[in-house]
């Protein structure tokens, strides 16, 4: 399909990129601001400027935000359309200017603009336009896509539209933040962890801690063995993300690198599943930890590594971003927040990073993800029958849309301790359920497919 613009700018060219391979795939839009080349083309029609120039195209009057350079306050007033929610009103055949739309939200423009941070200095996601018009737990973009194609599809009735590739409905991502409760951690951690508990008179988790030391029980946050025969009996499409800090901090609880139940613990999932860093928080205030702790898990696996996710999710616009990429990071799955569960940037299908303050299209390839246990359990404050229902929820949501659910879950809350207590039953129940009715949901890649 042909679009006509007065003005090829880099944000049009990105989102024509994105949307036309969503709808149609690779190369699905063309762009030309030439109008006679317009004109002579056999192609179905888009055109995506103020003039009407034929009534047999299809016409949408773009808003301003593709033709701007600079990051300013824009204006939205949402309305709903079939159902759902929409803003950028304009005229033409469809309701509203779907390119400026959903660049406006794969941008994460309103991250650029002053805006309030929570407690962990994150972007607050009570800020986005999404929690506050109530479409946080959808995946906005893909449902306007469906309908957009829909619409063209109408427009153009003897156009065979190809169909895009099914992807992989759903991704298993772990984050390691504490690879054990007792194990493998110094002698004085854990001297101090007796004294605590025996201060707060909590015999058991003296009689724990002990049993576990001495070899008697299993560490309650070694879950590894029950993960790996969940990922293998459903051929799960699986990440897993090491946090591998030189040093300890408030944030960062990891077992050091150095110790070799540590690398073994790496070493085996390297072995058998795609590996990324999980950068530190302390990388967060010092960036050349980016590099180091990429090239510490590097060393440890023998591999490269090109993919990660920020701990405690945190990252600003735009600078993180620009910080792993030249740490040499080519795919992220960082975007979604650490905070509440949901679409932070209402998409479901991987995308490219745009950095919006140089205005162009970057090659930090990003996975969003929607659900993560943590902010289930601990924010939302959720049973595992309510997060049962949370993940359902979210499954459904994107596969209607022919997207891709990414979870996050940690070992901790699929081990032993008592404090979690079900979450891996319910963990499983979903698993079991979503591919019982999908049984081509599984795989064993997941790079480049989703």
């Amino acid at each position: 399909m042909i679009i006509y613009a007065h003005t090829i700018t880099s944000r049009l060219r990105y989102i024509a990129d994105f949307l036309g391979k969503e709808i149609g795939g690779d190369n699905f839009f063309q762009l030309t601001d030439d109008i006679d080349t317009y004109r002579n083309s056999n192609e179905p029609k888009l055109n995506y400027s103020d003039e009407i120039i034929d009534s047999d195209v299809c016409w949408l009057s773009p808003h301003s935000l593709l033709s701007e350079q600079g990051i300013k306050r824009v204006e939205i007033n949402c309305f709903n359309v079939d159902n759902y929610k929409a803003f950028f009103q304009t005229e033409g055949d469809f309701a509203f200017d779907i390119f400026a739309a959903s660049f406006y939200l794969l941008s994460r423009y309103e991250e650029y603009l002053p805006h309030k941070k929570d407690i962990y200095g994150r972007y607050a996601h009570e800020n986005s336009l999404a929690f506050r018009e109530g479409f946080l737990q959808l995946p906005l973009i893909n449902i306007w896509v469906k309908a957009f194609r829909s619409q063209l599809e109408a427009k153009f009735p003897g156009y065979v539209f190809n169909k895009p590739e099914p992807r992989i409905p759903f991704l298993a991502t772990y984050d390691i933040d504490q690879a054990y409760s007792y194990k493998h951690k110094p002698f004085w951690k854990n001297a101090i962890g007796f004294l605590r508990s025996l201060a707060k008179g909590k015999v058991h988790s003296v009689k724990e801690r002990w049993d576990v030391l001495t070899g008697k029980e299993n560490d309650p946050f070694d879950a590894y063995r029950w993960m790996d025969q969940l990922n293998k009996k459903y051929s799960l499409a699986t990440f897993y993300f090491f946090i591998v800090a030189n040093a300890a901090g408030k944030y960062d609880k990891n077992i050091s690198p150095a110790k070799k139940g540590m690398q073994d613990i790496i070493r085996q999932h390297a072995n058998q599943y795609h590996t990324g860093i999980h950068p530190s928080w302390q990388s967060g205030d010092d960036i050349s930890l980016i590099e180091k702790e990429r090239r510490t898990l590097e060393k440890i696996t023998g591999t490269k590594i090109t993919d990660s996710r920020q701990h405690y999710i945190r990252f600003t616009l735009p600078q993180t971003f620009r910080h792993l990429i030249t740490a040499g990071i080519k795919n992220d799955f960082s975007m979604g927040y650490g905070s509440i569960n949901g679409f932070r940037a209402s998409v479901a299908s991987s995308f490219y990073w745009f950095d919006l303050e140089k205005n162009e299209t970057t090659s930090l390839l990003l996975y969003p993800f929607c659900y993560m246990d943590a902010n289930s359990f601990y924010e939302q404050q959720y049973s595992p029958q309510q997060a049962f229902d949370e993940m359902k929820h979210y499954y459904n949501a994107v596969t209607a849309v022919n997207g891709t659910m990414v979870s996050i879950w940690h070992n901790n809350f699929l081990g032993s301790d008592k404090l979690y207590a079900g979450w891996k039953e319910a963990y499983e129940k979903f698993i079991a359920e979503i591919l019982d009715q999908t049984p081509s949901a599984s795989g064993s890649t997941a790079a480049g497919v989703l």
